[in-house]
């Protein structure tokens, strides 16, 4: 669970591996591996030791670039304010490579948590950003309420209206049951895609940081749909005809 500096010793098909001093060699797999990053031998990297196996050989190291606790131990690094407790992340949503986004907030009102995070001139995000070669990084505040922080999580497109669906219980693949919370986001029509991003990353990143599911509408998609709606509901219902109909038998006898 921390961030060791170590250089790149060796490659084979599965593995490339990591020496991290005093004999010590952490293995990174493929899916651990940044996948807009080239590593030969004696390159310098930044590895999260994501697990620690020990077995009859000794302990086998595993470390990750693309872990989002990667993400969270370089913001303590360089925010002096989170690692003392000031601000404190709440979730992070990661594609590692392109783009993340990080929810932070303070339980002090007179700190400005994405600010702090930001830094001077982006100065702290920047140093972020250059030790993921570039990862795009979006800092949201998290507020409680669910509207406002999925509203922030959208960011950079604006929000006019989050409509929470009713909680449905789906059964996840270990066979326990859990609650999938949605919701329909309604936005200006010229930023539908904004909202959505480019092959749907804004939408996608967003969902897992609120744990939301969440379906992105323009606004007028929105009037479409609930005049429809408006329109089925003022239909007479089959049980009103029949209705009319007995009362008018009733009226001939």
């Amino acid at each position: 669970n921390e961030i060791i500096t170590g250089e790149v010793s060796r490659e084979d098909k599965r593995f490339t591996y990591v020496d991290l001093g005093d004999g010590v060699e952490g293995a990174m797999g493929y899916r651990d591996k940044m996948p807009n990053e080239h590593y030969h031998v004696h390159d310098r990297i930044q590895v999260y030791v994501s697990k620690v196996n020990d077995d009859r050989r000794g302990p086998q190291i595993y470390v990750s670039r693309t872990a989002p606790e990667l993400l969270k131990r370089l913001f303590e690094r360089e925010v002096p304010e989170i690692k003392d407790g000031t601000v404190l992340i709440e979730n992070i949503a990661r594609e590692a490579g392109d783009r993340a986004k990080v929810a932070v907030y303070s339980n002090y009102d007179n700190v400005d948590p994405v600010g702090t995070c930001v830094g001077p001139r982006g100065s702290r995000v920047q140093a972020i950003v250059n030790e993921l070669d570039g990862e795009n990084m979006d800092i949201v505040e998290y507020v409680r309420d669910p509207a406002k922080f999925i509203a922030n999580a959208l960011n950079p497109a604006e929000v006019l209206d989050v409509i929470f669906n009713d909680p449905v219980t789906i059964e996840r693949e270990d066979g326990e049951e859990e609650q999938e919370r949605s919701c329909t986001v309604v936005v200006p029509d010229d930023q539908l895609s904004l909202a959505i991003g480019k092959r749907g990353q804004n939408a996608r990143l967003a969902a897992r940081l609120t744990k939301y599911k969440i379906d992105i509408k323009s606004a007028s998609e929105m009037e479409e749909i609930q005049a429809q709606e408006a329109a089925d509901d003022s239909e007479p219902t089959g049980d009103d005809d029949q209705q009319a109909t007995d009362g008018q038998t009733s009226d001939e006898e």
